[in-house]
């Protein structure tokens, strides 16, 4: 008798172990998830671009001949650095140049006539002033007293008439002038030469109507940078000029660059299947940023709306639709959820008003695959889930 019961026990007992072993097997794999010590520090209330924005030089000009011609000088290259006033390009002119060298020299002679005419008619009126004495004393008749007169308005009227002349040579100097300038690119302004569309004896045309052509220079001012970032239209209401900015753009990965908002867009941009946006301006105020940028960069604006300081916060991504997170239990190895009440939050930090202690691990993958509340977890980092 006894030595059946033991063996019942026995059987009982390998029983119990295979059960024990097979739901070992067959239990899954605890969740690896990575986790945030929740903390007090800042959280700031922000508005971000909806779609990537793009560096902006202050100035930048697109020019080209306002007449066709051939090139005849082109004293730059692509990437030199142009002061104000400098020439960029020139066309072929020299019949426009002799033009003006013909016009200023009928318009000297015209000045040399004007001054002999009107010198002549000073000493016409001197004459009718001394004739008119002489005629007082009864010195001479008073026909020749007239003919003096008549003869002295004679000569300022061919005095006025002179310098007439001579104005109207000086503004055909003045015609030529601005038709030479048509054949000259100036730089407007200092700045580094982008691009060059053509090259020496090449023709050149201007853009027809409707049709825009290449320019001909590119001039870029690199003095002043700003970020042109479409805002949706439900956050840029809080968005006021002044406002700081921080800016990161791809060439320069995580690195931030402090800005300050210097415009609003005065109408809604409303695109197909995008949504509805606002432009706005940051203008990027770091002088480190001026000389690394290039106009055209793709970057990423953060407004700042308002700051908070030392709250309890946690990452943004560890938060769940309705206000839930995730906490781990690292001695029991497993997560269970929570249901929180938040404040402040922009993309990287939410303020904590209620649900959550300082010290709390939050986990901070909440999209991991079998995590739900009461699975079991483990802790990993970051470089790990890659």
């Amino acid at each position: 008798m006894g030595k059946h019961i033991l063996r019942w026990s026995v059987m009982i007992a390998v029983v119990a172990v295979v059960a024990v072993l097979a739901w070992w097997a067959g239990r899954p794999d605890p969740v690896a998830v990575t986790v945030h010590t929740i903390a007090r520090g800042t959280v700031e209330t922000t508005v971000s671009n909806t779609r990537a924005g793009t560096v902006t030089a202050c100035r930048r000009a697109k020019m080209s001949p306002s007449i066709g011609g051939q090139i005849a000088q082109l004293p730059i290259k692509e990437g030199d650095r142009v002061e104000q006033g400098q020439l960029l390009l020139e066309l072929w002119n020299r019949d426009v140049a002799a033009e003006l060298e013909l016009a200023m020299r009928e318009c000297a002679a015209a000045r040399a006539t004007a001054r002999a005419s009107c010198l002549t008619a000073d000493e016409a009126q001197r004459d009718a002033t001394r004739q008119q004495t002489l005629y007082t004393r009864q010195l001479v008749s008073e026909e020749t007293r007239d003919q003096a007169r008549t003869l002295a308005r004679s000569r300022a009227a061919e005095c006025e008439a002179s310098n007439m002349s001579s104005q109207v040579r000086e503004a055909r100097v003045t015609v030529v002038q601005a038709t030479l300038a048509k054949t000259r690119l100036l730089a407007p302004f200092d700045g580094v030469v982008a691009d060059i569309n053509g090259e020496l004896n090449e023709y050149v045309t201007p853009s027809p109507p409707g049709i825009p052509t290449l320019p001909a220079v590119d001039l870029i001012d690199t003095s002043c940078f700003y970020v042109a970032a479409p805002i949706d239209e439900v956050d840029v209401s809080g968005v006021t000029v002044d406002l700081p900015a921080r800016v990161t753009l791809d060439a320069f990965g995580k690195e931030h660059f402090a800005g300050k908002v210097r415009r609003i867009g005065d109408y809604v941009v409303d695109l197909e299947k995008q949504a509805r946006t606002v432009d706005v301006e940051v203008e990027l105020v770091d002088p480190a940023a001026g000389p690394r940028l290039l106009a055209g960069y793709s970057a990423d604006v953060d407004i700042v709306l308002a700051v908070k300081q030392d709250v309890l916060r946690i990452p943004s991504e560890a938060i769940l639709e309705g206000g839930r997170v995730y906490l781990f239990d690292a001695k029991a190895g497993r997560v269970s959820e929570r249901q929180i009440k938040t404040g402040a939050s922009n993309w990287q930090f939410t303020e904590v008003l209620d649900g959550l202690a300082a010290g709390d691990q939050v986990v901070t993958n909440p999209d991991a695959d079998g995590l739900s509340d009461g699975a079991d977890a483990r802790q990993v980092t970051e470089a790990e889930l890659l």
